[in-house]
């Protein structure tokens, strides 16, 4: 699989991409320094996912907050 930047991936590439690599990891067949890599992207890809999410959140919150006629608005993502 082309390693592709994690912000490019929909949600979808996301999470399957981590379920690939975390069975990868609990084969334990992967030598150490490739473990720790892998290990590295998964955590990239499970803070990129868990910000999808929360993107999408938001979104359906003002939907429900101004009813089905409104025009979805612009919000400011939170940084950590």
């Amino acid at each position: 699989m082309a390693t592709k930047k994690i912000s490019n991936l929909s949600f979808e590439a996301t999470i399957e991409e981590l379920e690939v690599i975390v069975n990868q990891l609990e084969q334990g067949d992967l030598p150490l320094d490739k473990a720790l890599s892998q290990f590295e992207r998964g955590i990239g890809l499970a803070r990129s996912g868990q910000d999808k999410l929360q993107g999408a959140q938001q979104k359906v919150d003002i939907l429900m907050a101004n009813g089905t006629d409104s025009q979805l608005q612009s919000f400011e993502q939170q940084e950590d």
